[in-house]
């Protein structure tokens, strides 16, 4: 395949529907229906959370009791396969142009804005050529098809993040910070801790207009700035 032939799609398919679909609801149908055969043994363990509910369950005549439990799991899966649904990511690459969509929400990248592409633990990314981020998007997409896509249409892909060996790790008031970017570091690294996952996608963002570049360790914050990045002061 040339950059200029069909383009290429990268996405789980019709398995990883199959799976979000049939086999977590399954799976939790059935862990519902263990968890309430066994709701005598839950309700007698000193340590175990709800045991007033579990109390409850047990007092239960068996066909209500393993029904309603199968049901519950049943509907939670379908809870988790609606989300995982929703955030299901699918790439398309041609010669000139990515498009990237995230459950109902799509975007498109051209090439010739983009520098180098990578995947940074389960994110794609995509650089421009100032060093900052185009694209930073999680997903499970197999790095290796990923990489086949975007090589056989010429984009310029790294097996590795260029940059990796240029962040720091943030701590408060530490210098060499455009002005104003350390507090909104504080601000994202508040979000980070209680879990606000839409905050600190939004002050990535605004981080990013400083010329600040991001990436995550868990709930630790490391940057590194753009080419043309404000200086500080």
């Amino acid at each position: 395949m040339t950059a200029y032939g069909t383009p290429s799609v990268v996405s789980g398919g019709a398995g990883e529907l199959l799976v979000l679909w049939a086999g977590i609801p399954f799976a939790g149908g059935l862990a519902g229906g263990l968890l309430a055969a066994g709701a005598g043994w839950v309700a007698g363990l000193p340590w175990a959370p709800a045991q007033g509910l579990f109390r409850w369950v047990d007092g239960l005549p068996d066909p209500y009791a393993l029904g309603g439990g199968a049901a519950v799991g049943l509907l939670a899966g379908l809870v988790i396969g609606a989300i995982g649904t929703a955030e299901r990511v699918r790439v398309t690459v041609d010669g000139t142009r990515l498009r990237l969509r995230c459950g109902s929400t799509e975007r498109e990248v051209g090439r010739s804005a983009t520098r180098v592409v990578f995947v940074d633990g389960k994110d794609l990314v995509l650089l421009d050529a100032d060093d900052g981020e185009l694209v930073r998007q999680p997903s499970d997409l197999p790095t290796d098809r990923l990489s086949r896509a975007f090589r056989d249409h010429g984009w310029p892909w790294a097996e590795a993040d260029p940059h990796r060996d240029a962040y720091r790790r943030w701590v408060p008031g530490l210098p060499g910070l455009p002005d104003g970017a350390d507090a909104l570091l504080r601000a994202r690294q508040e979000a980070l801790e209680k879990d606000r996952d839409d905050e600190a996608r939004e002050l990535r963002t605004e981080l990013g207009r400083y010329g600040v570049v991001l990436r995550d360790d868990g709930e630790r914050q490391y940057w590194r700035l753009t080419r043309s990045a404000f200086p500080p002061g």
